[in-house]
């Protein structure tokens, strides 16, 4: 699982979140590893690659 965070506030993936997600699924796929999730914090709260569908998508190559 990753996480990080926005501090000014923006609570949606960017596309270098989305890329460096991936990367880190790849590394993991080598090593065995399940990426379970990525959130990213935000003052007003966080979101979730996978609530956001997006996770499926990333494990694929």
């Amino acid at each position: 699982m990753l996480s990080h965070n926005h501090p000014l506030g923006n609570k949606k993936f960017s596309e270098s979140d989305i890329l460096l997600t991936k990367k880190f699924a790849e590394a993991g796929q080598v090593l065995d590893i399940l990426m379970l999730n990525h959130v990213v914090l935000a003052a007003e709260g966080y979101v979730s690659i996978a609530d956001e569908g997006l996770l499926p998508q990333i494990k694929m190559r």
